[in-house]
């Protein structure tokens, strides 16, 4: 049986403990700014991009992982005789799987897996993935394996300032000063079986109130939750919010282990400073 080498977008959010665990290969998005070119999570970070748009009022564009980028990632590893796994940034949200699709048809021994979601939720079918290849169960049972686990995959954010979805162009300017005005914070769900965003619950409130409020609810919504792993996954925010969020998360269910980390650039740069996910699987 061949060596199977696993390998993610860089929007799957892992911090760099869990990918030298996990041992998994990411490729990072790139980010235009200020018509300078940087590589997501590399030599930009998202405190960067918030600073310029504080400063200048300017957003970065985000590219997509193109065919010859995957076919140069893909490739030495496949002329070593290994297969690879690689799991993308939701299909229905950028071409990047697209291409993906593309270059492995060329390579061969290259399985690509739209993980049909976003940061941490995709972060948590790598890790599925990972399991399953330490279990040498070969590339064809893996791949059939995850494409039925991405629907008990449930990522969520609650968004502290609609100004980066509107500056995005993907709010209106009369919703975004609205909800800034009443300190309302919508929850933005991802769709576990198409990976389209759409948006949930809406609280109001100070940040402390309305994030216990919100993890709660998502953890109370569903009796099967697989209680070996889940993620806290931030644009970056106050260590009290996050030891915050912990605690409630604890206080609703005992998990084995709460893993916390820092969404990139890519997905940061839509949902804007002090927004918070979690994300968590169910049986």
């Amino acid at each position: 049986m061949k060596k199977i080498i696993l390998s993610a977008d860089s929007t799957c959010d892992l911090n760099d403990e869990l990918t030298k665990l996990y041992s998994v290969n990411q490729y990072p998005y790139t980010i235009l700014l200020e018509d300078k070119i940087y590589k997501d999570n590399i030599d930009i970070l998202p405190k960067d991009i918030f600073k310029i748009y504080d400063e200048k009022n300017i957003l970065p564009k985000t590219s997509s992982i193109n065919v010859s980028e995957y076919y140069n990632h893909f490739k030495p590893w496949v002329d070593r005789g290994y297969e690879v796994i690689h799991i993308t940034l939701g299909s229905v949200l950028t071409s990047s799987y697209n291409n993906c699709c593309i270059a492995a048809k060329e390579l061969g021994g290259v399985y690509p897996i739209d993980s049909q979601n976003l940061s941490t939720g995709s972060g948590l079918l790598v890790l599925k993935a990972a399991d399953m290849i330490k279990k040498d169960l070969p590339a064809e049972k893996i791949v059939e394996t995850l494409k039925k686990h991405r629907a008990n995959i449930h990522m969520s954010f609650i968004l502290d300032t609609l100004d980066y979805l509107y500056a995005g162009g993907r709010c209106s300017k009369v919703s975004s000063l609205g909800a800034n005005l009443l300190k309302i914070k919508p929850v933005i769900n991802v769709d576990n079986n198409s990976g389209a965003m759409s948006l949930g619950n809406k609280y109001r409130g100070q940040t402390e109130k309305v994030i216990t409020k919100y993890i709660k609810d998502k953890l109370s919504s569903h009796d099967n939750i697989n209680k070996e792993h889940m993620f806290i996954v931030h644009s970056g925010i106050d260590d009290e919010i996050i030891q915050l969020a912990k605690d409630t998360v604890l206080e609703s269910i005992e998990f084995k282990k709460i893993y916390t980390t820092t969404a990139s650039c890519t997905i940061s740069c839509h949902c804007g400073p002090n927004t918070l996910g979690i994300a968590f699987e169910t049986q």
